[in-house]
């Protein structure tokens, strides 16, 4: 756990997404921003219970929607009774349950439904205490991706737009679109506000900015020169959360999810090895045993812990 004069972050292993709890003032309620995963829902009412030390939680402020970073809402509206504030342009989709628009269902991967009971904008500041940290656009990993900034302090939540060793997969490429510029434009504006510590939706805090953009920038200009590096990228690492999530499964399932997941019929698409989509995946699940990222067990896919 890292801690600040008014904030605490709660580092978390994967599948969930730190969370970042801003205290408030004792009469006020404190604010905890990204609530990890489903799977981990309960662990996260229990830290976050524990991180409070009596104090209410007011809110819940979601970076973006991807089910790593919201999958403990639910949870906290019933267990804390937090209201939930959301990307503003997502609003309405929360509380529709529109899964044509929210990932869930794309990817293939659980999120509890919950609802939003307010919508957060660029330029919008988010209170907590004495202190305020300004909403900034950061598309790239996903196009309603907002980070936090506390001018005051230097301290910038970058959410999955900067990470200590690059960034979150870019999920419109996959897609076609271009998203690579929005990525290299999210770095520019990091180095814009010169923040002094950053706390990354995955991995420590950090102070070394100007490293982790550099080697952000170089993981980017890798991707643009081949997009189906990316590609490759993106399947195995969708593939281990999918893994990370359901413990261990028959082969058959994993392999059913690799065809029938969207998401992964984009990465299939994107890499464009000229294999079928069913010789595409077992590769894959094939490399991700070879590379101990999971083993196969009396017809079973097991996870295996990260590498270190």
């Amino acid at each position: 756990m890292s801690t600040g004069r008014s904030w605490q972050v709660l580092q978390r292993g994967w599948l969930s997404a730190n969370n970042i709890l801003l205290h408030g003032q004792p009469d006020e309620g404190a604010v905890l921003v990204d609530s990890g995963h489903s799977v981990h829902a309960a662990q996260t009412e229990a830290l976050v219970r524990h991180a409070l030390h009596g104090q209410g939680l007011r809110l819940v402020v979601n970076t973006h929607l991807h089910s790593d970073h919201c999958g403990g809402n639910a949870r906290l509206q019933d267990g804390l009774d937090a209201a939930v504030c959301v990307p503003a342009e997502l609003m309405a989709a929360v509380n529709a349950w529109d899964l044509s628009i929210l990932s869930y269902e794309a990817a293939g991967q659980r999120c509890e439904r919950f609802t939003a009971q307010q919508g957060l904008q660029p330029g919008d500041m988010v209170e907590a205490g004495s202190h305020r940290w300004l909403a900034v656009a950061a598309p790239g990993h996903d196009p309603d991706t907002l980070m936090l900034f506390n001018e005051r302090e230097g301290v910038l939540l970058s959410a999955d737009a900067l990470w200590e060793d690059g960034f979150g997969v870019v999920f419109p490429e996959l897609d076609g679109q271009d998203a690579f510029g929005a990525v290299r434009a999210s770095l520019a504006l990091i180095e814009q506000l010169a923040p002094r510590l950053v706390v990354p939706g995955h991995g420590r805090p950090f102070t070394e900015v100007a490293a982790a953009l550099a080697r952000a920038r170089s993981r980017l200009d890798a991707f643009v020169a081949d997009p189906r590096r990316h590609a490759r990228h993106a399947a195995k690492a969708l593939l281990k959360y999918h893994q990370m999530e359901v413990g261990a499964e028959p082969e058959a399932g994993t392999r059913g999810w690799l065809l029938g997941a969207p998401v992964m019929q984009a990465c299939w698409r994107a890499e464009a090895t000229g294999l079928s989509p069913q010789a595409w995946a077992e590769a894959l699940i094939e490399q991700a045993c070879r590379q101990g990222l999971m083993q196969r067990h009396e017809g079973l896919l097991h996870d295996l812990p990260m590498p270190a």
